[in-house]
């Protein structure tokens, strides 16, 4: 079954350049520990909240967007609100590979320290998890550009469930 994020009506009355659903695929996400799970479902909701996100040609939005891992890519299929395909995008992910092994490690890292670390050394981790997000996020917003407009938050929080997707426990 489908991981889903309901409609908030509101946001699809604003309609336009926005998603108001995004679903990870099941089949492409492993059950994972409480701590990327609840990364996973922060995510979904905050995208869903604020985003920016319209694919290139006419504004059919707002929009769903559904996320699966095939054949070691990304898929990223885009839906309007009556179910309808718009277009689906197919990523490589070897330019996100080294920033993704470095982002699970920091964050590995990350989840030890707020268990154990200081308030400084909690938030030196933090500020190194940061900066590795950001770089994932304006890679995925070079690697859409053509495709799809999105602002930089957008893509940070695209990366973060690219990463969920590529988790493997």
């Amino acid at each position: 079954m489908n991981k889903e994020v309901p409609v908030n009506e509101e946001q699809r009355q604003q309609g336009g350049e926005r998603l108001f659903e995004v679903v990870l695929d099941s089949d492409s996400i492993v059950r994972a520990d409480k701590d990327v799970e609840r990364e996973r479902k922060i995510a979904i909701f905050d995208l869903v909240e604020d985003n920016r996100f319209s694919p290139d040609g006419p504004d059919l939005g707002p929009y769903r967007l559904d996320l699966a891992m095939i054949r070691r890519k990304l898929v990223l299929g885009i839906r309007d609100e009556m179910g309808s395909e718009i277009a689906t995008h197919i990523l490589s992910l070897t330019p996100f590979r080294k920033i993704i092994k470095d982002y699970f490690i920091i964050c590995e890292s990350y989840y030890d320290a707020i268990r154990s670390a200081s308030p400084k050394q909690i938030e030196a981790i933090d500020m190194g998890r940061r900066g590795l997000h950001d770089d994932g996020a304006s890679i995925l917003e070079d690697r859409l550009k053509g495709k799809i407009t999105i602002d930089h938050q957008t893509a940070r929080r695209l990366f973060t469930l690219i990463c969920a997707l590529q988790h493997r426990g």
